[in-house]
């Protein structure tokens, strides 16, 4: 284990087998094998300590293992009963939880800025000492006080299945995509997929916005198609994502009449409608 240690000491003349051996490099040699005698893993400074109360000398130890002087004074200078000043110390956070809760109570979604800002401006008043913005955060993290971050998602709908099936006319699936053409006109198409074979069943393309009546079109066109009538011969999974033109409360009544099941992907997942998703990147 004391290899990390050694990888990180300088060079010395003994690389090489046929460069005579100096006192300097019997030094090294001599504080490299007794650090590997001590009890493993242990921090570079407690390492030094150990070796140096042995009657070492700091400045060779210090240059075989990689540590400054400096920091190894400071901690052979320490008291036996001395703590850290940061870990020791006690503060009663009474005061500030009871003037926290009381400006939380007002408005739960008030984050520790605005708390922090709210404290200020009452102590302020009070002609009290204002309260460091760090340890309103401590507050409110040790006391579950904090806001849940906006970018957690929350939803319970997951996509955890299959989209593809064994048999064709079970699930088709549509969405839609936009290019420019040469004139810098958009051209918006809406198509419609069978999840079995990937086949394209319709598709429509228009210049004006992704609407529903752009979308029953397609549906209508692809249920003719298929079937040679307006009605479907059995129930099929219409599967799309939650756009405007497929979430409009005209669209899924208008797919049930056809013979349709309009489903919906759970939101911020893609992946969900991932056969018409792959085809849109194409």
């Amino acid at each position: 284990m004391y290899a990390s240690f050694r990888g990180k000491a300088r060079s010395r003349p003994d690389a090489h087998a046929d460069v005579p051996t100096t006192d300097v490099d019997k030094r090294y040699r001599s504080v490299s094998q007794e650090a590997d005698t001590l009890v493993w893993p242990l921090e570079k400074l407690d390492c030094a300590l150990a070796l140096t109360a042995r009657g070492r000398p700091m400045k060779t130890f210090c240059d075989v293992v990689g540590v400054a002087r400096s920091a190894l004074a400071v901690r052979k200078a320490r008291s036996s009963d001395w703590q850290d000043g940061r870990r020791a110390r006690h503060i009663d956070d009474t005061d500030p939880v009871a003037a926290i809760h009381d400006h939380v109570a007002v408005l739960p979604t008030y984050g520790y800025r605005r708390v922090w800002a709210l404290l200020r401006r009452s102590q302020e008043m009070a002609g009290a000492p204002c309260v460091n913005v760090k340890r309103v955060y401590r507050v409110l993290r040790d006391h579950q006080l904090l806001l849940r971050r906006p970018g957690q998602r929350r939803d319970t709908r997951r996509h955890d299945g299959r989209i593809s099936v064994d048999q064709s006319d079970v699930r088709w699936c549509s969405d839609g995509f936009e290019f420019r053409c040469d004139d810098g006109s958009p051209l918006r198409v809406t198509f419609a997929l069978d999840c079995h074979d990937r086949e394209t069943i319709n598709w429509a393309a228009a210049t004006g916005g992704h609407s529903g009546d752009v979308v029953c079109d397609v549906m209508i066109a692809a249920v003719e198609q298929r079937f040679g009538t307006a009605q479907a011969g059995s129930t099929i999974e219409c599967l799309s994502d939650n756009g405007s033109a497929y979430i409009d409360h005209r669209t899924p009544s208008f797919a049930r009449e056809l013979g349709l099941e309009p489903l919906t992907t759970p939101v911020r997942s893609p992946q969900s409608n991932g056969m018409a998703e792959r085809f849109v990147k194409r």
